[in-house]
């Protein structure tokens, strides 16, 4: 399998694209989704005017970007696009709270479904029956290595499957948005944060009561369990003391993206690249639970809504870029 040569990434392309990227379509079609959500319930949100600001701001960047584009089109700027809407996941993610968080909470139901089938709360005792520095340094690895990960699979499309770079950027974005659509329908926020909105004696002893608005006025979560001294544990403890939100937690799209980012692996050929990231992967998916980010239905829904996803965008047309091949010189045929 041929890397692409400099000379491909900086060179004019011979047919540009003239409009907008699938990746592009997906990310407005998403704002102008919930751009309706925020109208129709303007008065019930915190920040409408900002949360609609941001969709401007996104929709002027696009619009920018593919001027530049149109300006020299060449397979760099494409990345540039497709890597900016990727780099705006992390601002798109807390508004799924701003959004849910005016519906009531559904943590006690999905926690008394895991009693139910599990007999206990794995999230609850994972940690306790493996309490290791190097089990959880492990799980934290497998934790942090998410976003690494679908760098890594794009960056690996980009250089050794240009031709099919838009299309996986299509399934790794549409996958992203149809999770966040998924969390503003169900306001569920995992473990970390009911555990300690309900109490760990109540959680220990099967009690899980409905706690209604309470995340509205109170965002205070758990702190991780594991090896507090550990280089991983405090990556993930800063990134959550960062970014997160009592949001997100059904289906688990840690586990659903990384699926997603197997099967685009899978998808290249390259068994050397899927056998790197398996171990990730594995460990990504147990540590959603060590860490209390979520339940186990979680991580299964997560798993088979990943694979979902994944073939049914894949299903969706999308144009393959054409990577001029240079002209073959025939050869000289020797002389007797």
């Amino acid at each position: 399998m041929a890397i692409i040569s400099i000379k491909e990434i900086f060179n004019k392309d011979s047919a540009p694209r003239k409009g907008l990227l699938a990746a592009e379509w997906v990310v407005l079609a998403y704002s102008a989704i919930t751009a309706l959500l925020i109208f129709f319930t303007y008065t019930k949100l915190e920040n409408p005017h900002s949360m609609l600001m941001h969709r401007v701001h996104v929709t002027a960047m696009t619009v920018a970007l593919w001027i530049v584009y149109r300006l020299y089109p060449c397979k760099a700027l494409i990345l540039v696009r497709i890597a900016a809407q990727m780099l705006l996941l992390g601002v798109w993610y807390p508004e799924t709270f701003e959004l849910n968080r005016i519906y009531p909470n559904l943590d006690h139901l999905f926690a008394s479904w895991e009693q139910a089938l599990f007999g206990c709360q794995p999230a609850l005792l994972f940690s306790q029956i493996l309490p290791g520095a190097v089990v959880s340094e492990l799980m934290d690895l497998g934790y942090a290595a998410y976003f690494p990960m679908i760098a890594l699979i794009t960056v690996y499309y980009f250089l050794w499957k240009n031709a099919e770079l838009q299309k996986a950027a299509f399934i790794l974005l549409g996958a992203f948005f149809i999770y966040y659509l998924i969390f503003i329908a169900l306001p569920v926020t995992g473990p970390q944060y009911y555990y300690k909105a309900v109490g760990l004696t109540k959680i220990a002893e099967g009690i899980f009561p409905n706690v209604h608005d309470y995340f509205n006025l109170n965002q205070d979560r758990l702190v991780s369990p594991g090896y507090i001294d550990g280089i991983f544990y405090n990556m993930v403890e800063s990134a959550h003391n960062a970014g997160e939100r009592p949001t997100a937690a059904f289906p688990s799209s840690h586990v659903g993206i990384s699926t997603v980012v197997m099967l685009l692996a899978w998808h290249t050929g390259s068994r050397r690249l899927v056998w790197i990231l398996t171990p990730f992967y594995v460990l990504l998916c147990l540590s959603t639970v060590y860490i209390q980010a979520h339940y186990v239905i979680d991580a299964i829904a997560g798993l088979i809504t990943g694979a979902a996803f994944y073939f049914l965008l894949n299903m969706v047309p999308i144009r393959k870029d054409v990577i001029p091949t240079p002209p073959h010189k025939p050869k000289r045929k020797k002389r007797k």
